[in-house]
């Protein structure tokens, strides 16, 4: 029997937008980009310098009305790209901005042109070095680039657990953070997605809906405890954060302003996770 939906919150969820897409949360998916293959930490990404990806934060402040989806897959062919080849340091804004086109291309009705991606370069790449890189990404990736994004799998959530907008947008706004961060990028798309959605559901004082989501994710609760710590700590930490862009644009009103909801305290949230974490063996005996 399908576990019984929650009762549906008295904010009514806004209607999706045309561009987003939702896709089943089936963990052996058979695309040879697909869940399965995640990408590395190789050498030649540029994490030995500076941790964050800090040369890739144009990607989160694009001036063109674009979905998140777009943002999450070019992040990804980046990711992709750099464990198979080495870029240059220099390099990586052309990285990031080709990366953007092509996924521009993949997921918008109306994709921006390529002069206009020069632009937010302030012009300092050529239209040739963009299209010959434009190449080699898609050689590269052998033109496989329907990767999984954890964006599909927080409107899946959302939906299947009937949960309000401002608690979707809550948990974008954590897995959104983690797009700036290397600890993430061999974590599976899904598995992202349900830890954002249950420390988002905690955050919101939802924890009863934790059950739901173990349901319709796939995922224990019990296994999404390390992921939750950590993702609790990245927003803790994230006034130290020189990078700005996704808190400001979550600031605002559109976004219900979710940068305001605290963080959980560490102790109370170990408390918390250890408690579930007996009363899921209880019930199993």
């Amino acid at each position: 029997m399908p576990l019984p939906l929650p009762s549906q919150s008295s904010n009514p969820e806004t209607k999706k937008s045309q561009s987003s897409k939702i896709v089943p949360s089936d963990h052996g998916q058979s695309e040879k980009r697909g869940e399965n293959y995640q990408a590395k930490i190789s050498s030649s990404s540029p994490k030995r310098r500076c941790k964050k990806r800090s040369a890739f934060e144009d990607l989160t402040n694009m001036t063109f009305e674009m979905s998140h989806e777009t943002l999450y897959l070019a992040v990804k062919l980046v990711d992709h790209y750099l464990m198979e080849v080495v870029c240059k340091r220099d390099k990586l804004q052309l990285l990031g901005s080709t990366a953007f086109l092509i996924a521009a291309k993949f997921e918008e009705s109306c994709p921006p042109c390529v002069d206009d991606f020069l632009y937010i370069c302030d012009d300092i790449y050529q239209r040739d070095e963009m299209l010959t890189m434009e190449i080699s990404i898609l050689q590269t990736l052998k033109f496989d680039i329907n990767i999984p994004i954890a964006y599909h799998f927080l409107r899946r959530y959302a939906r299947c657990l009937r949960a309000s907008m401002k608690t979707l947008t809550l948990s974008r706004f954590i897995c959104e953070m983690t797009l700036q961060e290397y600890d993430y990028v061999q974590e599976r798309a899904s598995k992202l997605a349900a830890g954002s959605f249950l420390l988002a559901l905690y955050m919101k004082k939802l924890g009863h809906w934790a059950p739901a989501l173990e349901y319709y994710s796939g995922y224990k609760t019990s296994d999404l405890h390390p992921l939750v710590k950590q993702l609790n700590t990245l927003l803790t930490l994230r006034p130290c954060n020189k990078l700005k862009t996704v808190h400001s644009k979550y600031s605002h009103q559109v976004f219900f302003e979710v940068t305001k909801i605290p963080p959980l305290d560490m102790l109370k949230l170990e408390e918390m996770l250890n408690y579930k974490s007996e009363a899921e063996e209880v019930a199993c005996w």
